[in-house]
């Protein structure tokens, strides 16, 4: 410890850098990671998040909502199925919301119950329980969706009060809203007169007793080729698109975890190199190998601890943040897991150099390969 800490002391600059270079590193990986959770939540947290454990789109809508259409004889199909429970109606459209004075593209979900469509659990309000009220997401709350306010959907004036909050609700990354089916027909047919009906776009359904989720998905499906049924978590991570986010971020994680033990390794690979002379003195006055090589892995595991805290500490303020309509929010477990690989990585790059240091041989270094 002693050695390794002189010698870090007498290359102030050289080992600072590296602690700064792999910090950034530790930002970008944990930035990254917010970024991947709060687009996919964006887009998908108002399926993952809602009440009815089984979705049933139509086979057409590909697995988007708004794309899926259930006609009323899927619908008895569906209701007259063995191992099917409760069933309720889900609707969804985009609609343009006057909000505090300005307008979004908002997402209004309609359902007939709320143990089959609305947000699993509220954080802050009720469920609405009378004409022209909402649950609106947090992420939306300081643009004007918050408990309390009234929003015009245009054209035509319907007006909504968000009477309730919900976690992580937003659907295609904007504004969203979720109001009783009474309520999304009202606001329908404000935009649009001559809507006469509306068919719902997928179907909630609760599994009968002692029939799982996923018996109660092979059920529906088995009844009809035009049914697509899954479970909520399936249905969030099957949505178009979803894949791709997570394989693109997969790909770009996986880099990153192949920079820091590269850069770690090769850093202390060519230091190794240099100070050849000096370790060569060390084991020719007898140094044993062993206190130079944990010298090394002390430097090795100092050196990731501090510039993991200064990515931490980068990171930190910024996980706050909101990103357009993503919300970023502070990832402790991706913290936690990154700290132990990373470390384990950079630990395990430095004992590249480490061999070196076993390989000295303390006489070869004497005589320098004079009794050859």
């Amino acid at each position: 410890m002693f050695l390794a800490l002189k010698e870090m002391a007498r290359a102030k600059v050289r080992f600072g850098m590296l602690i700064v270079a792999i910090g950034m590193l530790v930002f970008l990986i944990l930035f990254q990671q917010s970024l991947q959770n709060g687009l996919l939540t964006s887009f998908v947290g108002a399926i993952r998040n809602q009440s009815a454990p089984v979705l049933v789109y139509s086979v057409d809508g590909q697995r988007v909502i708004q794309g899926s259409i259930i006609t009323p004889d899927l619908e008895a199909l569906v209701r007259s199925t063995e191992g099917v429970g409760e069933v309720g109606r889900i609707t969804q459209g985009t609609f343009t919301v006057d909000a505090g004075g300005e307008r979004f593209d908002t997402t209004l979900l309609g359902y007939d119950d709320p143990a089959l469509g609305a947000p699993t659990e509220l954080i802050d309000g009720e469920y609405p329980d009378a004409p022209g009220e909402a649950v609106g997401s947090d992420a939306d709350a300081d643009q004007g969706f918050g408990i309390g306010d009234t929003v015009s959907i245009e054209p035509g004036g319907y007006e909504v009060t968000i009477v309730g909050l919900a976690l992580d609700v937003q659907l295609n990354a904007g504004p969203t809203l979720f109001v009783q089916n009474d309520d999304y027909a009202a606001a329908l047919q404000s935009v649009n007169p001559d809507a006469t009906s509306v068919l719902p776009n997928v179907l909630a359904v609760s599994p009968a007793d002692g029939v799982s989720d996923t018996d109660a998905v092979e059920l529906i499906n088995a009844e009809s080729e035009e049914l697509d049924a899954l479970t909520k978590d399936d249905a969030a991570d099957q949505t178009p698109g979803v894949s791709q986010v997570r394989q693109s971020f997969i790909i770009i994680f996986f880099l990153y975890a192949l920079v820091v033990p590269c850069v770690t390794g090769l850093f202390f690979l060519i230091v190794t190199f240099q100070k050849s002379g000096a370790l060569t003195l060390l084991r020719a006055i007898g140094a044993p190998a062993n206190r130079l090589v944990w010298s090394l892995l002390f430097q090795a595991g100092l050196i990731i601890i501090a510039g993991y805290l200064i990515g931490l500490a980068l990171y930190t303020p910024v996980s706050q943040q909101r990103l357009g309509g993503i919300l970023l929010r502070f990832e402790t477990t991706a913290v936690i897991v990154w700290a132990v690989l990373l470390f384990v990585l950079g630990i395990a790059s430095a004992l590249i150099s480490a061999r070196r240091v076993l390989a000295i041989d303390p006489i070869e270094a004497t005589t320098g390969g004079a009794n050859r």
